[in-house]
C-alpha cells in the first residue's frame, strides 16, 4: 500500500503518489519498491531541498519500459505546482544494491528539476546507499534494509576522503564561483565529507555544519555560521557571494582535505 504521508508537504506527497503510480505502470512486474533518501530521509527536508527518490527495479529497464519512464519524466515537471519541479532520483537495479560490487554502475537518472532521463552513477554511491538503508522512507514495497546491503564502513569513509582532494575544483567546475549558493554548497560538502570520515555516517547539511562548529577548528565557526544562516536564502543565480566568502570556502575545503 502506498505511503500516504511520507513528508510534511501535502503537495509533495501528491507528486510522489503520481511518480510512484506512473513508475509502476511503466515498469509492470519489474517494479520492486520506491523510497525517499537524501534530505527528507534524514529528517531535514524543506522547501530549499530537492526530493531524492529511488525506485528499485528487478532488472535494467527494457526499451519499452525506458520509453515509458522517459515519457513520465518529460511530462511531470510541466504540470502546475512547485514540488513536481524538485524531484531527483534513479531507477536502481535490485541486484546492484545487494553487493558493494554494484557501486558506481549506471542507472536511469533524472537530475533536479530536469524533464529528461540519462544514464548516470549519480545515485549509486556509498553515501546514498547508506542513507537509504539506515534512514530511507518507504513509499511502497519492502523495507529498505531488505533491499540494500550494508555499506562497509571503510568504503563509506574512503569515498568521502577521496573526494576531498579535488572538492573545490570539482564543485566550482560546474557551479559558478560568482554565485552565492555555490559558496555555501562548497562549505556544506566539505563539512559533510569530514563528518563521514570521522563518524562513518552521513549527516544532513544543517547537522554537518553544526557538527563542524562543535568538533572542528573554532576559527571556522564564523564561516560555518554564515553558511548555515544564509541557507534559507535559497538559490538565486544573480546573488553574488558575500565579500571574501568564496576565498574562505576554498580555504575551508583545503583545511578539511588536510585533516581528513
Amino acid at each position: 500500500m502506498l505511503n500516504p504521508h511520507p513528508t510534511r508537504y501535502a503537495e509533495l506527497n501528491g507528486v510522489l503518489h503520481d511518480l510512484v503510480t506512473g513508475a509502476q505502470s511503466a515498469l509492470g512486474e519489474s517494479f520492486v519498491g520506491a523510497y525517499l533518501q537524501g534530505s527528507f530521509a534524514l529528517g531535514a527536508g524543506d522547501r530549499h531541498s530537492d526530493c531524492d527518490f529511488l525506485v528499485v527495479v528487478r532488472e535494467r529497464p527494457d526499451a519499452g519500459q525506458e520509453a515509458a519512464l522517459r515519457e513520465l519524466h518529460a511530462e511531470l515537471p510541466q504540470r502546475p505546482g512547485f514540488w513536481n519541479r524538485h524531484l531527483e532520483g534513479s531507477y536502481a537495479v535490485a541486484g546492484d544494491l545487494r553487493t558493494p560490487d554494484g557501486l558506481g554502475r549506471q542507472w536511469l537518472y533524472v537530475d533536479h528539476g530536469s524533464d529528461r532521463l540519462e544514464w548516470s552513477e549519480h545515485c549509486n554511491q556509498p553515501w546514498t546507499r547508506w542513507i537509504l538503508r539506515e534512514h530511507g522512507i518507504t513509499l511502497v514495497g519492502p523495507c529498505a534494509v531488505e533491499v540494500v546491503a550494508p555499506v562497509p564502513d571503510d568504503v563509506l569513509r574512503e569515498s568521502a576522503r577521496a573526494g576531498l582532494a579535488t572538492l573545490a575544483h570539482d564543485v566550482l567546475d560546474w557551479c559558478p564561483p560568482a554565485v552565492a549558493w555555490c559558496q555555501r554548497y562548497l562549505v556544506v560538502q566539505a563539512a559533510r565529507s569530514l563528518y563521514t570520515v570521522r563518524t562513518g555516517e552521513v549527516a544532513s547539511k544543517r547537522d554537518a555544519l553544526r557538527w563542524a562548529m562543535m568538533h572542528g577548528d573554532p576559527g571556522w565557526r564564523p564561516l560555518l555560521q554564515q553558511v548555515l544562516a544564509d541557507r534559507d536564502l535559497g538559490l538565486d543565480p544573480l546573488a553574488p557571494p558575500r565579500p571574501g566568502s568564496m576565498e574562505a570556502a576554498r580555504e575551508f575545503a583545503a583545511y578539511v582535505a588536510a585533516v581528513a
